[in-house]
């Protein structure tokens, strides 16, 4: 692997047969005698496939008998280039569970890449390479707002390792709810009919002028492969969450001093909402009078507190809580409801910064 900072060109013989872009013929002039929509595709990928980086992962093993370490391939994806000074987006599930990472630019120099900061709850992830700002080409932001189902999308990305790899479709369904690697819900997620294969996880998903309006993270296949059913977490999504990855390496979150039990429990129990387990110490919860949860010596529950509404937002899960509190700011009031000895009680409380 290449030391930090390093160019290397990836030979014909490497890893996933990576095609050697800096040796490609130059580009074809349009035709035309080519339609405006296919200009205009044509247009868009090559000028949004520099932005777009070929992501390797690596991960240590230990030989059962020797105890020597070494490394071995997990598994790529796909990313953009964010800004000028090397910081490359893509999924948190292309870089899980490896050890070393390295990027591939469109020109087909190789960088050792360094994780900058992960949001698992958004599958979001964001690297860093030491390169000159002349070979990066950061993306074009779009308005994921503004989003209407019919319109034309393209998709960037290395499908099983070709990389370059363009296709196109609609955008089928806004609106949408997945499950991240953290099992919490991304909701507002964008669905799309262009096919998405592994690989193009990371990816940008564009609109017809070549803004990006989402990342390409997951899809809906009985085969594993695409079948006209992916999902894109929308770019407004992105710009709240990657530039606190650059800044702080995690997403400062608020919440108001306490831990809950797990859904499974509460389900088990019958109970509507998410069931305070501790209330800490003179955090937010505990001045506003919450209560933690009562066990006696015996291991007998007595009473605890149950949360079932935030503001106009009625709470029915951990993921119910983390999407109330997801776009909050610290120092931010709120109304809650809640349960306790069958009664439901109301209260007003300051949130606080909890990282």
């Amino acid at each position: 692997m290449a030391r930090r900072g390093e160019r290397t060109k990836r030979g014909l013989g490497g890893l996933l047969a990576c095609a050697l872009l800096a040796a490609a013929p130059a580009e074809r002039p349009i035709p035309d005698s080519l339609l405006e929509d296919e200009r205009n595709t044509i247009e868009v990928f090559r000028r949004v496939s520099r932005s777009v980086v070929f992501i390797s992962t690596v991960a240590r093993r230990r030989d059962f008998f020797t105890r020597d370490v070494f490394e071995v391939p997990r598994g790529s994806g796909s990313g953009f280039v964010w800004d000028e000074r090397g910081h490359v987006v893509t999924n948190f599930h292309v870089l899980q569970g490896g050890s070393s990472f390295s990027v591939a630019l469109s020109d087909g120099s190789r960088y050792r890449a360094e994780p900058v900061g992960v949001e698992r709850a958004k599958d979001l992830a964001v690297l860093r390479i030491e390169a000159t700002p002349d070979v990066l080409v950061p993306v074009e932001l779009g308005d994921s707002g503004a989003l209407v189902v019919g319109q034309k999308v393209l998709a960037i990305g290395n499908p099983f390792g070709f990389d370059q790899t363009l296709t196109t479709g609609v955008i089928s369904a806004l609106g949408r709810e997945i499950r991240s690697t953290a099992n919490t819900r991304i909701d507002d997620v964008i669905q799309t009919d262009a096919p998405i294969n592994p690989g193009n996880s990371g990816g940008p998903l564009l609109d017809s002028r070549g803004r990006v309006i989402g990342v390409n993270t997951a899809i809906y296949s009985p085969s594993g492969a695409s079948a006209g059913i992916g999902f894109a977490v929308p770019v407004s999504d992105v710009k709240r969450i990657v530039p606190q990855l650059i800044r702080y390496g995690k997403v400062k979150r608020v919440g108001f001093g306490i831990s809950v039990l797990p859904d499974y429990i509460a389900e088990r129990w019958r109970v509507r909402g998410v069931i305070i387990r501790q209330v800490l110490s003179d955090g937010a919860a505990d001045r506003a009078g919450l209560h933690s949860i009562d066990v006696d010596r015996w291991g007998k529950v007595n009473s605890f507190d149950t949360i079932v509404a935030i503001d106009d937002h009625e709470i029915e899960s951990y993921s119910d809580l983390f999407e109330a509190l997801e776009e909050r700011s610290a120092g931010e009031r709120v109304s809650l409801r809640y349960l306790r000895d069958g009664e439901e009680l109301q209260l007003e409380l300051q949130l606080q910064r909890i990282n």
